[in-house]
């Protein structure tokens, strides 16, 4: 057996690193809990093979997208803080989670990468403007919340925000997103270089019977 769970650009990552993850986040007494004062809860008792075969898939994706994102940060000159890695909480491991939230819940490095890429982010000011014209309802003052306005149906004069007052947080907003899009974007271009083990592919691989997709 193959003691490498991938390789990245030809270098291994080795099985014990999934091991570990698994071992640390999903199997030991350590806190998987999302409350750092409450007990980790049981291991699932009588887990299936096909159920094991695709969280340690998952767990691969964690671990891979941490080395992209560790190596991506060198490229770029940033240093992740030298932090303990956030818990996953539990019901993200049971229903496989979103491989990319877990990643950044993980990985210093990955939340390092998508702070800089967020910061790269220029949105224009007509798109700002485009997405207060469009999304009138979500800019309703507290007083015409308070009587029920309905902004596709006609509101009176001051029931909505005006623009000055609400631009900044939806340019805030609109870059979060573009960064998250860009991050997107940078991983799955990293993961083109990225060679699975038999037993750690994408668990939403379809060339493998348990493949499920889920984000």
């Amino acid at each position: 057996m193959t003691e490498h769970a991938a390789l990245v650009d030809g270098d291994p990552i080795p099985r014990a690193h999934v091991d570990t993850f698994l071992d640390t986040h999903f199997r030991g007494a350590g806190n998987c809990a999302t409350s750092h004062d409450d007990r980790a809860p049981a291991r699932r008792h009588q887990e299936s093979p096909s159920a094991a075969r695709q969280r340690r898939r998952w767990a691969t994706q964690i671990v891979v997208t941490d080395e992209l994102a560790r190596r991506a940060c060198t490229e770029r000159g940033l240093k992740p803080p030298q932090a303990q890695p956030l818990t996953v909480a539990e019901p993200d491991v049971a229903d496989l989670g979103s491989i990319v939230a877990t990643a950044l819940a993980h990985s210093p490095a990955a939340r390092t990468l998508l702070s800089a890429l967020e910061s790269e982010q220029t949105v224009p000011e007509t798109a700002v403007q485009d997405y207060y014209t469009r999304n009138q309802d979500r800019f309703l003052t507290q007083e015409a919340l308070r009587r029920g306005a309905d902004p596709f149906n006609g509101t009176e004069p001051g029931d909505i925000q005006p623009y000055e007052a609400v631009r900044e947080d939806i340019a805030r907003e609109l870059k979060k997103a573009a960064g998250r899009h860009a991050f997107f974007g940078w991983l799955d271009q990293a993961r083109s270089g990225v060679t699975y083990s038999h037993g750690h592919e994408h668990p939403g691989d379809p060339s493998h019977p348990d493949h499920e997709h889920r984000h």
